[in-house]
């Protein structure tokens, strides 16, 4: 089935996928009208950490106001048949397009300086990527190697990029080819550079996403880059997503806003993590 994964937690093997997980809490707490953070580590086989990250989204998305120790219903129990299409929503793609739009112009726009002319590089499916990816013609002749359905569908017409698309399943909202079905490609290439981006990212689980099945083309793809730019806005740090699918030790180069705290910045330069900040349009003008 594509709507489960199993991993190791513990020793234990657990179902768990974020968009799951949130539906549980949503249930539970439209039959209850609260719940305890010990309560949901207990009914979902997690970790207080992993409870405490999907209470902060459900509470970012306005639909659970958090509490002591745990969490209560926001919305009126009459609108929980709405659940399942909010929460399957909050990951879209479209939804995640619309978030920190000047955060991803910025990065993008600094992340040009690291490509160059008959270049051939990997873009993945996030959004960021899209954004990094309308801005290539002005370069003159790219190579350019993605699963992102959108980012393809943006390229597909520029006559100085070759595009290569990796083939798969197509899922709902997502906007990426996802499975290794198309993986056998990648074993032809090698990109000069990957630009990638991810759900949550910390030192000690690396890159985290949401998507197992993307996660699983996402390690593949980067096993076959020379160098690997990583996208991300400043939300990004100290968030886990539900499966990691690079080391931080893996990173040639994080690039991220200014918005970032800049003990936390300290800390991960300090842990030998590549870090640069890009700047906002305004700044360069």
């Amino acid at each position: 089935m594509l709507d489960k994964f199993e991993i190791h937690y513990r020793g234990e093997i657990n179902i768990v996928l974020a968009i799951e997980r949130h539906r549980v809490i949503l249930k539970l707490l439209s039959e209850n009208g609260q719940v305890t953070t010990n309560e949901l580590c207990e009914k979902l086989s997690v970790s207080p950490a992993t409870v405490r990250n999907d209470l902060n989204k459900l509470e970012n998305d306005k639909l659970i106001c958090k509490t002591h120790g745990g969490a209560t219903l926001l919305m009126p129990r009459d609108d929980m048949p709405l659940v399942n299409s909010v929460v399957s929503n909050t990951f879209s793609f479209k939804t995640r397009e619309s978030k920190n739009g000047e955060e991803k112009q910025a990065i993008s726009e600094y992340a040009l300086q690291y490509i160059q002319d008959n270049q051939c590089i990997l873009l993945d499916a996030s959004s960021t990527a899209l954004v990094l990816a309308r801005k290539l013609d002005r370069f003159n002749k790219l190579t350019v190697i993605t699963n992102g359905i959108y980012t393809m569908l943006a390229l597909k017409e520029m006559p100085n990029i070759t595009v290569i698309f990796i083939g798969g399943i197509v899922t709902k909202n997502s906007g990426s080819i996802e499975g290794l079905l198309g993986a056998d490609i990648l074993n032809h290439i090698n990109a000069d550079c990957g630009f990638i981006s991810a759900n949550g990212f910390t030192l000690n689980e690396g890159l985290t996403d949401f998507n197992v099945y993307e996660v699983e083309l996402k390690k593949a793809m980067l096993k076959h880059c020379k160098r690997i730019v990583v996208m991300l806005d400043s939300l990004k740090f100290e968030n886990i997503s539900t499966t990691s699918f690079s080391a931080s030790s893996n990173l040639d180069l994080v690039l991220t806003d200014e918005k970032i705290d800049k003990d936390l910045l300290d800390r991960y330069r300090k842990h030998g993590i590549h870090i640069e900040i890009c700047p906002y349009k305004s700044k360069l003008e």
